[in-house]
């Protein structure tokens, strides 16, 4: 069982709540959302944000907190493979009031597929608040480009 460590990244003015299912090994490892090289999250919310890329957390966090963006993850614990969705199995769901009580989040976004499952599946029921699925930042949704990805991700500006 891998319980996870990364604590939700909000404060009292974010709006919108990006949910992933669970942290990768390399997010595990850096104790950070999106860790590993090759997934685009950053890329894209980044440019959704007509930002530069952030590069470290310091930054990351910052860029969020300026557009009242929190991020956090679906799952609090699980027995994973790696970080392979597929094999998530035995999940115990985050405490999401932990943010919807100090927050006012209007709208929850999940980073694909698994993460809308597993937020229908645990969450739904507790938040009252369906999330919009996007499509996963993960390289191994490769059927997805960064173009593709962005025109996509454009619906998290709060107009």
């Amino acid at each position: 069982m891998i319980i996870h460590p990364i604590p939700p990244l909000f404060d009292r003015n974010s709006e919108i709540l990006i949910l992933g299912s669970f942290p990768s090994v390399k997010s595990r490892e850096e104790c950070f959302f999106y860790g590993h090289p090759q997934n685009r999250f950053w890329k894209v919310v980044a440019r959704v944000l007509n930002e530069e890329t952030p590069v470290t957390i310091q930054e990351k966090t910052d860029m969020m907190l300026r557009h009242h963006i929190a991020v956090w993850d679906v799952i609090h614990s699980c027995e994973i493979e790696g970080s392979a969705d597929s094999t998530i199995r035995n999940v115990e769901a985050n405490d999401l009031s932990i943010i919807l009580s100090d927050a006012p989040i209007k709208r929850i976004y999940v980073n694909g597929r698994k993460a809308e499952a597993m937020y229908k599946k645990y969450t739904e029921k507790q938040t009252g608040i369906k999330a919009i699925v996007l499509p996963s930042t993960s390289p191994a949704n490769a059927a997805w480009n960064e173009d593709r990805l962005f025109e996509e991700w454009k619906q998290i500006i709060i107009k």
